[in-house]
């Protein structure tokens, strides 16, 4: 008698997994590409509100930080793929990455309605002085250069060693798994953010080259030294910015 369709075997756990990874993948080059497209659209100069200023943020971080984060996103989404039940869906982990994100993106707000208010940020290009853009560029230099940045960032470049220490089962542990590597991606890129202001929060061209930076010191083999050259040359700018007429 010819076998039922219920009698088909299931499909190999590599083949499930590879959906699985599919389906994910396509996300994330869904959203990233969203962010990135409607980041590219918006005006170049301060929103009408703080809400929409938070949006703006929080878009323009998705855009720049997903495609560095794809890596552990992927990892997760494996892990969920060969432990079904036991392991919440990828999207759960991604929702807490970004809920760490959407926290930045508020302080972030605050920060440049203060320094407009002040006069320190142009509000139609939310560029900074001259001064303050040499402050920030020492700053983040000199960040890149601390025992914090590294330890972040040894977090960031490493996933499944951050998954073995801090994985718990369930899907509230998964969304607090992606809040925790959400923290410290901002505490290894925080700095870098703020960067924004030295060439306008809504260049395009600017949040693209820094979207790099950051891609290369978390995936690209020693990258982390990269970084901390890049820290000597930040420092070396500002300083140059700050002594030049």
């Amino acid at each position: 008698m010819a076998s039922s369709a219920a009698e088909v075997p299931p499909a190999p756990l590599a083949e499930r997994i590879a959906r699985h990874q599919r389906w994910t993948v396509a996300a994330l080059a869904l959203v990233t590409v969203g962010a990135w497209a409607w980041f590219a659209t918006r005006p170049m100069m301060m929103m009408p509100s703080p809400p929409l200023t938070a949006l703006m943020w929080f878009v323009m971080m998705a855009a720049m930080m997903l495609p560095s984060a794809a890596p552990a996103i992927l990892l997760y989404g494996r892990v969920a793929a060969r432990h079904r039940g036991a392991v919440a869906p990828s999207w759960q982990f991604l929702a807490g990455y970004l809920l760490a994100w959407g926290g930045f993106s508020l302080v972030a707000t605050a920060a440049q309605l203060a320094a407009t208010r002040s006069g320190m940020l142009d509000p139609m290009s939310l560029r900074a002085s001259a001064a303050v853009s040499a402050a920030l560029w020492i700053a983040a230099g000199i960040y890149q250069l601390t025992p914090l940045k590294r330890a972040c960032l040894a977090q960031c470049r490493a996933p499944a060693p951050f998954f073995a220490r801090h994985w718990r089962p369930g899907r509230a542990a998964a969304l607090r798994l992606g809040l925790a590597h959400g923290l410290f991606c901002i505490g290894c890129c925080g700095a870098l953010m703020a960067l924004l202001f030295v060439g306008g929060a809504m260049n395009l061209a600017w949040a693209a080259a820094l979207a790099a930076v950051v891609a290369v010191e978390k995936i690209v083999p020693h990258g982390d030294r990269i970084g901390r050259a890049l820290g000597l040359a930040m420092i070396g700018w500002g300083a140059f910015v700050l002594i030049a007429p």
